[in-house]
C-alpha cells in the first residue's frame, strides 16, 4: 500500500510539474466573457428547429387537408430556425477578431498551428457545450427524419387501411352512374359497363367496378369461382393493379390471329387483363390479376355482390397482395 501512495504521488506531482512548466501562448484573438443566455438562446432555437422539422413527419402522416402548405411550413420555420441560430453563435458566442489583412495561405506547421490556435480560441465563450451539442444533435436528427420521409411515397406507409375496405358486402346492389340498378338481362356481351356499391361513397379506391358479359363456354375461371359469374357476367376492380389507374377500355376480339380473347386494358401504361381468366394479366407491367367480385342475381333480375373482391385493391406493393379485403 505504501508503495502504490507514493507512486500517485509522484505521479501527481510530476503532471503538476509539467503543467507549470509549459507557457501559456499568446492568445491570438481576444478573449470573450461567457455568454450564458446567447447559450441558452441557442439551444433553445435548436429545440425550436428540431420541433418544426418533427411536425414534417407528423403532417405527412397524419395527412390533413392542405398537406402540402403544412409540410412546406413545417421544414421552412425548421430551416429558419436553424438560420437564427448560426446568426446567433455567429453574433454572440464567437469572438471576433479584426485584421487588417487576410489571413495567408497555411502552408507552414506553424501556420496551421496559429489556425487550429484561432479556431479554439473563437470558441472560448462556450460554457456550455454539452447542452449546444444536445439541441444540435435533436435538431440535426429531426432535420434528418424529415427528409427522408417522402421516401415513403415509394409506397403506402402510414394510410393502408383503403387498400383493404371495400364498400362491398354481401346482397349490395350493383347501380349506373345515375344511381339506376343493373338488370342482369340488360347487360349485354361486347360491351362495357362501370357500377358502384348503390348508396356507398363511390370514391373510395374499392367502390367502382367493371362489368362485362361473356359466352359461359369461354370462361375459364377457378373452381371456388364457377358460381361467380352468372349468366357469364362478370365483375373486376376497376383499379389497375399496376400503378392505380382506372381500367377503362374494353378489347372485344375483331382479329382473332392477334386478339383472340375479349381484354380489359388500362390505357395509362396498356396493362392488359382477361376477363375470362379471372382477370389474368395478359400484358403490361401489372404484377398480379384485377381482383374480381363475386355476383348474384336476385328474384327481380337485379345484379348484386355476393361478397367482397377475392384480393387487395390497387397497385401491387409491398404488402398489399399479402392480405385480403374487408367491408
Amino acid at each position: 500500500m505504501k508503495r502504490w501512495l507514493v507512486a500517485a504521488i509522484v505521479l501527481v506531482l510530476g503532471k503538476a510539474r509539467r503543467a507549470a512548466r509549459v507557457p501559456e501562448r499568446e492568445r491570438i484573438v481576444p478573449p470573450g466573457p461567457p455568454d450564458r443566455g446567447g447559450e441558452l438562446a441557442v439551444f433553445w432555437l435548436l429545440i425550436a428547429a428540431a420541433v418544426c422539422a418533427v411536425g414534417f413527419p407528423v403532417v405527412y402522416a397524419v395527412d390533413p387537408p392542405h398537406q402540402t402548405q403544412f409540410l412546406g411550413l413545417s421544414l421552412g420555420l425548421a430551416l429558419a430556425f436553424l438560420a437564427a441560430t448560426s446568426v446567433l453563435i455567429g453574433k454572440r458566442l464567437v469572438v471576433t477578431e479584426h485584421l487588417e489583412e487576410d489571413y495567408g495561405v497555411p502552408e507552414h506547421p506553424t501556420e496551421q498551428e496559429a489556425v487550429e490556435q484561432l479556431v479554439e480560441e473563437s470558441g472560448d465563450r462556450f460554457t456550455r457545450k454539452r447542452l449546444i451539442v444536445a439541441g444540435a444533435g435533436a435538431a440535426g436528427a429531426a432535420l434528418g427524419v424529415a427528409l427522408i420521409t417522402p421516401a415513403a411515397s415509394l409506397g403506402p406507409v402510414f394510410h393502408m387501411d383503403p387498400f383493404f375496405r371495400t364498400p362491398w358486402r354481401r346482397g349490395r346492389l350493383l347501380v349506373d352512374e345515375d344511381g339506376r340498378p343493373f338488370l342482369a338481362d340488360d347487360v349485354e356481351e361486347e360491351a362495357f359497363y362501370t357500377a358502384f356499391p348503390q348508396g356507398a361513397d363511390r370514391e373510395q379506391m374499392g367502390a367502382p367496378v367493371v362489368v362485362v358479359r361473356l359466352p359461359r363456354g369461354e370462361l375459364d375461371l377457378p373452381p371456388e369461382r364457377r358460381g361467380w359469374a352468372p349468366g357469364g357476367i362478370v365483375a373486376y376492380s376497376k383499379i389497375c393493379t399496376h400503378a392505380g389507374c382506372a381500367i377503362a377500355l374494353y378489347r372485344k376480339p375483331t382479329f382473332r390471329p392477334t386478339q383472340p380473347r375479349p381484354a380489359l386494358i388500362c390505357p395509362c401504361h396498356y396493362s392488359t387483363f382477361d376477363p375470362a381468366r379471372a382477370g389474368a394479366v395478359i400484358f403490361g407491367p401489372a404484377g398480379r390479376p384485377l381482383p374480381q367480385l363475386p355476383l348474384a342475381v336476385d328474384a327481380t333480375g337485379h345484379l348484386r355482390a355476393a361478397g367482397n373482391f377475392s384480393g387487395a385493391v390497387g397497385p401491387s406493393w409491398w404488402g398489399v397482395r399479402n392480405r385480403q379485403p374487408h367491408a
